[in-house]
């Protein structure tokens, strides 16, 4: 029996989601695949996208598949350069959006450091397709740090700024783990960066609701998810997501730790304590998993 096998079969009952019904699966996936459009449920290898399928919903992933960063519990595809922009993405996910009849929709993206403004003004473009063809879709945005180039955290507030100008229903940004193991999980991530991209978010506008996700099972301490939360709470996010932490594959980072629901249950009372206003906490939770549900 080989390790993935194994590691596969000795999952929790609780990690082993519903398939979906194949006929919803395969309208979702026609509709993507059609339109050379690409989602992060099937990049990410979701575990709740035969859920969010059958539901007809679907997170998009904006500017190609291919990712500039490398961290290592991402299933999305690296270390190779990525392909040039397609113009149309924005239309064609907004055709997307009409087809599915989505009225809450998330656009969330690859790194992209190669481009001049790593890809904050892509994200205008298509929210404001959306906005055309379908007026009363609500959109969230899940962006990376916008991290990068001369005058790196000047450049990084006015592209934040960009995004939240445009007005989403919730601007949610990861920090994914805690601050102690940061750098062996988000390679090319910073926690203060991702701190100051909520910051920036709700200085450019208070109204705007931030979110945030952590993932379980990277050998984090209660403790330190605890102050992680305290973290969010400093910087007036609003929202945040605690899921587990699922190895894609055996190039990836192994599971310290599989998180029980009673666990993932006390951490999001706790959450709640600090003043979060929506909380999800549960072992297949994801960030944009019933985004435009009330908790």
């Amino acid at each position: 029996m080989s390790s993935s096998t194994r590691e596969l079969i000795n999952l929790p009952p609780w990690l082993r989601p519903s398939i979906g019904k194949a006929s919803d699966l395969s309208t979702v996936q026609r509709i993507i695949k059609q339109r050379g459009i690409h989602t992060i449920c099937e990049e990410g290898r979701c575990p709740n996208r035969g859920e969010c399928y059958s539901n007809k919903t679907a997170t998009f992933l904006l500017m190609g598949p291919t990712c500039t960063r490398s961290c290592a519990f991402c299933q999305v595809d690296k270390g190779h350069a990525p392909m040039p922009l397609d113009p149309d993405e924005p239309s064609k996910v907004a055709e997307s959006v009409a087809l599915l009849d989505l009225k809450y929709v998330v656009l969330t993206s690859v790194a992209r450091d190669d481009l001049s403004d790593k890809g904050a003004s892509w994200f205008v473009k298509t929210m404001q397709a959306i906005r055309d063809r379908t007026p009363d879709t609500e959109i969230e945005v899940l962006t990376p740090d916008f991290w990068g180039g001369d005058n790196a955290a000047m450049q990084q507030r006015q592209r934040v700024e960009t995004v939240t100008q445009a007005a989403p229903a919730c601007y949610n940004h990861n920090v994914e783990t805690v601050r102690r193991l940061q750098n062996p999980v988000r390679r090319g991530g910073r926690y203060d960066r991702s701190l100051a991209v909520l910051r920036y978010v709700k200085s450019a506008n208070p109204a705007i609701p931030t979110k945030s996700g952590l993932m379980l099972g990277h050998g984090e301490t209660e403790a330190e998810i605890i102050a992680t939360l305290e973290d969010l709470r400093a910087v007036d996010c609003d929202r945040v997501t605690l899921g587990q932490y699922m190895r894609p594959s055996l190039a990836h980072l192994p599971v310290q730790k599989y998180w029980t629901p009673a666990e993932f249950e006390r951490l999001g009372e706790v959450a709640r304590s600090l003043g979060f206003a929506h909380v999800r906490s549960g072992p297949l939770v994801r960030s944009s998993y019933h985004a435009g549900e009330a908790p």
